[in-house]
């Protein structure tokens, strides 16, 4: 994958052929800046990889839903992961197909399952029994008959953030195998059920090849011993996980990944369906922010910026370190700072202990941020969320406005 989206020219930073300062100076700041040439080398890569074997790429909307980002992958052949009713509007406002959408989530309304029916989605991955029987009665009385996947839960460690953990038997997502061979048996009976895959995800920011060995070994087991019931399986959906680097990670290429996956796989008749999201979207994006002050005391020094925990979750959610420079010039002596925002918790901060040079009114870049940045914002002590920009070449397309106190308010009411 792609690891940088800043280039820097006579100390100076640029996205693709953009000053970086100049985007601050026209759209503001706290501003979300993605690379289009960046997401679309990282999805043509990971595609790559699999050209050679039947597969779906299901781009999982929950890390970045922005519409001109799905509309730009759809373009390209993408399918996508959705986990809500919302998620499933968004693809159709990008003017994706939802044939290609995989349903996940452990709690699928009555309302997001009808509306995924009556657009004729892929498939459901099905996380419970009282789910499937949810589909079958709306498949039945909507006259369809709807596909579905069982979504194992293998009991296998990702070595990832707890948080971020999904495949362990602790984890709410999934079934496990015992159970989920018996929901098979009893999906097979379904009248308004037809069975097309199984489906496996066990966590997100992974950084070893071994935990996906591991699932997908289970999941053959288990698509032999329904193959010998008379069960057939035509699709193994593998999800997601792929992790970056942030820091000192090591994540696996593309490229290992796909040797690892389709020597697993191979001699195997079945279409290969992934959810990535943080390995395409993650380096593409950065969060530009400026320092409003800076804080000297005896014990600790802060830079407080604009931007705060409502813009970028991951820090005070998961302790998530993100890198983050300087792109102005500041003659300062350079220290140790907690950079942090103007939100009225201790756990507002974006980076802690991070040596830099910085003076008020520089503008300071969050690395790494095209991932569960935007899509997990908020409006937290009545912030404004912020812009989206998506440079192409020399050019910039404002894919979000920054909210307006009309936004923030909207659709509250004074009482009579």
């Amino acid at each position: 994958m792609t690891e940088n989206i800043l280039e820097s020219k006579e100390e100076k930073f640029y996205i693709e052929n953009v000053l970086v300062e100049n985007i601050a100076k026209k759209y503001g700041t706290p501003s979300y800046i993605y690379s289009k040439k960046i997401i679309l080398e990282n999805y043509l890569n990971f595609k790559s990889q699999f050209n050679d074997i039947d597969h779906l790429i299901c781009f999982a909307v929950k890390s970045n839903p922005n519409i001109a980002i799905l509309n730009l992958l759809a373009k390209n052949g993408a399918g996508f992961d959705i986990v809500s009713g919302g998620e499933l509007q968004r693809v159709i406002a990008a003017k994706a197909d939802p044939k290609n959408v995989v349903f996940s989530g452990v709690g699928k309304s009555k309302e997001d399952i009808e509306l995924a029916i009556k657009h004729d989605i892929l498939t459901f991955n099905v996380e419970s029994e009282a789910e499937l029987f949810r589909i079958q009665s709306i498949a039945k009385r909507l006259s369809k008959v709807v596909g579905i996947s069982i979504r194992v839960n293998p009991d296998v460690d990702p070595k990832t953030h707890p948080y971020i953990s999904t495949g362990l038997k602790d984890n709410k997502f999934g079934i496990d195998e015992q159970n989920a061979i018996s929901m098979y048996k009893i999906a097979n009976a379904l009248d308004s059920i037809e069975i097309k895959g199984i489906d496996c995800h066990i966590g997100s920011q992974i950084t070893e090849l071994r935990p996906f060995e591991d699932s997908i070994k289970k999941l053959l087991v288990m698509i032999d011993h329904l193959k010998s019931i008379d069960i057939s399986i035509k699709h193994i959906d593998i999800g997601g996980g792929i992790g970056i680097q942030y820091s000192d990670e090591v994540p696996p290429t593309f490229s290992d990944y796909a040797k690892t996956v389709k020597n697993i796989l191979k001699g195997r008749n079945l279409k290969i369906i992934f959810e990535p999201g943080r390995a395409l979207i993650g380096k593409a994006g950065i969060l530009i922010t400026e320092v409003e002050y800076i804080k000297n005391s005896s014990d600790k020094n802060f830079i407080i910026i604009n931007a705060a925990m409502n813009d970028l979750m991951r820090p005070a959610l998961y302790g998530a370190f993100h890198e983050i420079i300087n792109l102005s010039s500041s003659d300062s002596d350079q220290k140790h700072y907690d950079i942090v925002g103007p939100v009225c918790e201790t756990g507002d901060f974006l980076g802690k202990d991070r040596l830099l040079s910085a003076e008020e009114g520089n503008i300071l870049a969050v690395l790494d941020a095209g991932a569960y940045g935007m899509s997990m914002s908020s409006n937290y002590n009545s912030r404004l969320k912020a812009s989206e920009i998506l440079v192409d070449g020399d050019k910039l397309y404002l894919i979000r406005n920054r909210d307006t106190f009309a936004d923030l308010i909207n659709g509250e009411q004074l009482l009579p």
